[in-house]
């Protein structure tokens, strides 16, 4: 369930998706030619994947790499034919392949590696993620958001902070940025993603929130939309409204111009959860997104403001 973080579900960004085992064949199937990094992005239909067009040459070549990474180990721990066993066990050979080469490797680790050598990115910035996504084999709820808000640093905010190096920056603050930015992705991801991760037994809204609205799991498995729910949707979203608040506060002026990617995703998610909002949280009826012509729309406004 990742978001990609300043990338969308971040690895918030990958998660636009309610059965993906025939998708991640395909995926697979590209990685036995090559890296695979360009196909599996083209075969995203992520916002993640969208902001892609305020990057080019190398730098657009480099995140189209880290973003396959998260994909795929992304894919690994969501994908229900595997066993929680074999999970684990791919994803500690990715955690090995992260530190050299190794026998049974995937086609991208590689790649994946050679990030390392070309920007300030150390393996174990990788394998915070991969502890994120190892979380989902086991973790289904959270009681508070202490707890959760681990998770989302790990599947947002630590991808957040390997992307703004590819990005590039020349401010420090723009660390505290991706961290903000990225818990916010996630939030939304979860408030968007609330009946569907129900279906897969999965509620990532913290327990004490629900018993401060006194809105029960069994409420939310018959799926009860009363005051009691929106008013829960409407504090969670205040959450999110309140992480990009704070990201836009900690934008540096200076990285304006190479943050352009992840200001693309704040303006697609927070336009996203605007509009859950003022449609009084339907999730149990339909799924919300932004057509293209809309995230075309608030990406064309990103780039006008750097020039």
């Amino acid at each position: 369930r990742l978001v990609a973080g300043l990338m969308g579900r971040a690895l918030s960004a990958m998660r636009d998706r309610p059965d993906r085992t025939g998708e991640l064949d395909s995926l697979l199937t590209a990685m036995k030619t090559s890296d695979g990094a360009a196909e599996i992005t083209r075969a995203s239909k992520s916002n993640l994947a969208f902001a892609f067009i305020a990057m080019s040459g190398a730098r657009r070549r480099d995140i189209t790499t880290f973003y396959a990474f998260c994909r795929l180990i992304d894919d690994i721990a969501d994908d229900n034919q595997r066993d929680p066993e074999t999970k684990r066990r791919e994803l500690a050979l990715w955690r090995q392949s992260l530190r050299g080469e190794t026998a049974g490797e995937s086609a991208l680790a590689k790649p994946v590696r050679d990030l390392t050598s070309r920007y300030p990115i150390r393996p174990e910035m990788f394998e915070e993620i991969i502890t994120g996504v190892e979380m989902d084999i086991d973790i289904r709820r959270y009681v508070t958001w202490d707890e959760l808000r681990v998770y989302c640093h790990r599947v947002a905010s630590a991808v957040g902070l390997v992307s703004i190096e590819i990005f590039g920056y020349k401010n420090p603050r723009s660390r505290d940025y991706a961290i903000a930015l990225g818990l916010a992705l996630q939030v939304t991801n979860i408030v968007r993603d609330v009946a569907r991760d129900l279906r897969a037994d999965r509620i990532y809204l913290p327990g004490e929130d629900l018993a401060h609205f006194n809105y029960a799991e069994e409420d939310l498995r018959n799926g009860v939309t009363d005051t009691r729910f929106i008013q829960l949707m409407n504090f969670e979203a205040d959450r999110a409204e309140n992480f990009f608040a704070e990201s836009t506060r900690l934008l540096p002026r200076e990285d304006h111009r190479s943050m352009l990617p992840a200001e693309i995703m704040r303006s697609i998610y927070q336009a996203l959860l605007r509009r859950m909002k003022l449609d009084n949280f339907r999730m149990f009826e339909k799924d919300y997104q932004l057509s293209k012509t809309e995230k075309a729309g608030r990406a064309a406004a990103q780039l006008l403001k750097i020039f």
